[in-house]
């Protein structure tokens, strides 16, 4: 597919995508944060290469405090600094995976997700204009890899399931690929995209 043609049904997709979503959605017994959420952002960030689509993934290093080695978009919390989700997005992306500054067509947003851990997390989708090499930063990054974009877009890839989380039971959306098992916020983000697509 032409880079203007997936931009096009990118574009078609954002517009029609539905609803905020979140970690409680499945678990209504879990308590949903009273207190004020922290704005966050990560990069969907596709790509086209020989006639397919991909869309960039992080395996969080397992050193870390926080999702120690699950699966996850390049992204993080807003700093004061940055102007926006969108800019917080870019930014951790150069900072964990090496994006160059000007080489992504920021798309726009898909709605926003609230994890258990109390951050609100936009989604941010852009394409990617040229090609770079993926640095991985040691600290916060194992490996960082591609996943077709047909496959995440398939409705028939996800699965609820469930396991012990806190004491008690708890749901979620996973969408495998191969040997990366993701699942959780970024499993449930990815639906969002999927859906929009039927």
């Amino acid at each position: 597919m032409p880079l203007t043609d997936l931009r096009s049904q990118m574009l078609g997709f954002l517009a029609t995508a539905q609803g905020a979503s979140s970690d409680f959605d499945l678990n209504p017994d879990l308590t949903h944060p009273t207190s004020k959420t922290r704005p966050a952002g990560v990069l969907v960030l596709i790509r086209e290469t020989t006639g397919a689509q991909e869309v960039l993934l992080t395996k969080r290093s397992a050193k870390l405090r926080h999702h120690p080695g699950q699966i996850a978009f390049p992204g993080g919390k807003q700093d004061p600094e940055d102007a926006d989700v969108i800019e917080t997005a870019l930014r951790e992306a150069r900072e964990e995976v090496g994006l160059p500054d000007g080489v992504v067509d920021v798309l726009g947003t898909l709605p926003t997700h609230i994890t258990v851990t109390s951050f609100d997390v936009t989604p941010v989708v852009a394409l990617l204009k040229e090609p770079f090499e993926v640095v991985c930063e040691a600290g916060e990054v194992d490996e960082a890899f591609w996943v077709p974009l047909d496959h995440l877009l398939d409705a028939d890839k996800y699965a609820v399931q469930s396991r012990r989380w806190s004491g008690t039971w708890r749901s979620y959306y996973t969408v495998p690929f191969g040997p990366y098992y993701i699942w959780g916020a970024t499993a449930r983000m990815l639906r969002t995209l999927a859906e929009a697509a039927q």
